[in-house]
C-alpha cells in the first residue's frame, strides 16, 4: 500500500497520493453502504460520522519511501465522511429539516474540536461534492471532512492578502467585501442577520455563491449553537437556490474555506460553492485557461446571474420558511 505526501516545488503545495483509493467503489447499484441498517451504519440515527474506508490520510500511515532530489512525507490526518441523513434519496440538503441539518452542522463542528487536539493536525477541510459531473462515486447525501498535517496552498493564498489587508488598514479583508457588498446590494441575494448569501463581485464560476458569517470569526469550531442554526438555514437557502435556478439538479462543490488550528485572527471563515452549470444543458468547464494558468474566464455578468437567484430564492423561500429574508 502506497499512501504520502509529495511536495510539488513549482507551486509550493502537497501532492496525497493513496493506492488505497483505487478500490473505492463507483456508484454501486446494488446496496449502498451508507443506507440506514447496513453494517457500516447500523440504525436508529439521524447523521453519522464514519472513518471513510478509502483514505488519503491517516493517522497510522506507513513511512515514507524516498526519492533523492524530491521531497516527501508520510500522509498523517484523518479522512471522515458525514452521512447527512439515513434516507438515500433526498435531493439535495434543503430537503433536509432545519433540526436535523443544524445537528449534523454541530457534530461537524464537535468533531472538528476533537480533531484540533491531534499534534499532527494543521488544518480542517469540511467539504461536499454533489452530482456525478463531479465525479460523486455514492450517491447517498454525504459531506467529507480532511484533517491535514500542512494549510493547502489557497488557503495560506487568502490568509496572507487578509494579513497584508489587516495591517494596511486596521480591518478584516472579508468583512470590508461584505460590507460593500451590503452597501450596494445587487448580488447580496439573503440574509438571516448572522449570514449573507452574496454571488461574489469576484465570481469564477457562473452561479458561485459564497455564504459568509456578519461576525468576524475564523473557524467553525469558534460558532455558537445559535450561529449554527443559522448557518444550517443559509445552507439550505442556497442549495434551494441553486437547484431551481435552471430547473434541474445543479452538480456543485461546497467548500468550507476556515483558518488553520493554530488561529490567526486575520482570516475570516467562508463556504463557498462552486456550481458546474452555466446552463440547463451546459456544463462550465475549467479548461486551458483555468487550469494551466489559475486563471478563469467568466462568460456573462455576475450581476446578472445574482438577479436570476434572487428571483429564485423569492420563489423557493415559501417552501423553505427560511429565518431570514431574500433582498
Amino acid at each position: 500500500m502506497a499512501m504520502e505526501l509529495r511536495y510539488n516545488p513549482l507551486i509550493g503545495e502537497w501532492i496525497m497520493v493513496s493506492s488505497v483509493r483505487e478500490a473505492r467503489p463507483w456508484q454501486p447499484s446494488d446496496r449502498c453502504p451508507f443506507d440506514e441498517g447496513n453494517e457500516e451504519t447500523g440504525v436508529g440515527w439521524r447523521f453519522l460520522i464514519l472513518p471513510n474506508k478509502f483514505p488519503m490520510l491517516s493517522p497510522n500511515a506507513p513511512k515514507v519511501r524516498g526519492v533523492n532530489g524530491f521531497k516527501a512525507k508520510r500522509s498523517l490526518g484523518y479522512c471522515m465522511v458525514i452521512v447527512e441523513s439515513p434516507k438515500h434519496d433526498l435531493k439535495d440538503l434543503h430537503e433536509i429539516p432545519l433540526d436535523d441539518l443544524t445537528l449534523v452542522m454541530k457534530g461537524v463542528r464537535d468533531q472538528m474540536i476533537k480533531l484540533e487536539g491531534t499534534g499532527f493536525v494543521k488544518y480542517i477541510y469540511f467539504f461536499r461534492n454533489k452530482g456525478k459531473e463531479i465525479g460523486v462515486s455514492l450517491t447517498h447525501p454525504h459531506s467529507q471532512m480532511y484533517a491535514l498535517p500542512y494549510i493547502p496552498l489557497r488557503i495560506r493564498l487568502e490568509l496572507r492578502n487578509m494579513r497584508r489587508h489587516m495591517r494596511r488598514t486596521g480591518k478584516c479583508l472579508l468583512c470590508s467585501i461584505l460590507d460593500e457588498e451590503v452597501k450596494l446590494g445587487e448580488r447580496v441575494l439573503y440574509t438571516n442577520g448572522e449570514f449573507y448569501v452574496v454571488k461574489p463581485y469576484y465570481s469564477m464560476w457562473p452561479y458561485e455563491i459564497h455564504v459568509i458569517p456578519r461576525r468576524h470569526v475564523q473557524k467553525m469550531t469558534q460558532l455558537t449553537d445559535d450561529e449554527l442554526v443559522k448557518l444550517a438555514d443559509a445552507l439550505r437557502v442556497t442549495t434551494a437556490m441553486l437547484d431551481n435556478v435552471l430547473g434541474r439538479d445543479m452538480p456543485y462543490i461546497m467548500a468550507f474555506h476556515q483558518g488553520p488550528v493554530k488561529n490567526d485572527e486575520s482570516y475570516h471563515m467562508h463556504v463557498e460553492f462552486y456550481p458546474m452549470l452555466r446552463d440547463a444543458s451546459k456544463l462550465k468547464y475549467a479548461a486551458g485557461v483555468e487550469w494551466g494558468l489559475w486563471t478563469f474566464t467568466y462568460d456573462s455578468l455576475p450581476e446578472d446571474k445574482a438577479r436570476e437567484l434572487r428571483e429564485t430564492c423569492r420563489k423557493v423561500a415559501p417552501i423553505l420558511n427560511p429565518l431570514g429574508n431574500c433582498t
